[in-house]
């Protein structure tokens, strides 16, 4: 499998995981799992292009999982706009996070703050060079726009961080964001 089919195909799994799983006839529990085999019947896919989007992934969008019942599972590791418990404890932030976006967001950000839209919470990365490879995602210039956690955090606001390293906050005020 090509690069560009991996994504194409990552891109239907988040589709199916994080937003629309009725569309694929899954129902995930509360914690946004379902089995790997519901998956497959669901997404018309097989395990070797599963496993070929999960061990390829660079972002480790995906967790892989044995149920209490032992049926393997999978759910997204975050980015849902449906319900789900992801079991995130909250954890104290390095210093600084970044945010990679578009150019043409960032008067807008700067002048709003970060907000989570329809998802359950804004996304932020430990590191510049991953901060702009997410904002690079929709093509054109990239601007890293850096957030005070430090600050953020001593101010009472609260941080997650998913399986895959990504920090999650309910949003990100102007007050502690610079381009």
């Amino acid at each position: 499998m090509d690069h560009r089919d991996l994504v194409r195909l990552s891109k239907r799994m988040s589709l199916a995981l994080r937003h629309e799983p009725g569309r694929f006839g899954l129902t995930p529990d509360r914690g946004g799992w379902v089995p790997v085999a519901d998956l497959l019947a669901g997404m018309r896919m097989t395990r070797v292009q599963l496993d070929a989007v999960v061990l390829g992934n660079d972002k480790q969008r995906f967790a892989l999982d044995r149920g209490p019942d032992g049926v393997e599972r999978i759910r997204a590791s975050q980015g849902h706009s449906i319900p789900v418990d992801l079991g995130l404890t909250p954890a104290a932030p390095p210093d600084h996070l970044y945010h990679g976006t578009g150019r043409a967001a960032v008067d807008s950000i700067l002048a709003t703050g970060l907000h989570r839209g329809g998802r359950h919470h804004v996304h932020l990365s430990s590191d510049v060079d991953t901060a702009r490879r997410v904002g690079a995602r929709r093509g054109g210039p990239v601007v890293v726009l850096t957030v005070d956690a430090a600050a953020m955090a001593r101010d009472g606001h609260v941080f997650y961080r998913s399986a895959n390293g990504v920090w999650l906050t309910d949003a990100v005020p102007v007050d502690y964001l610079t381009a």
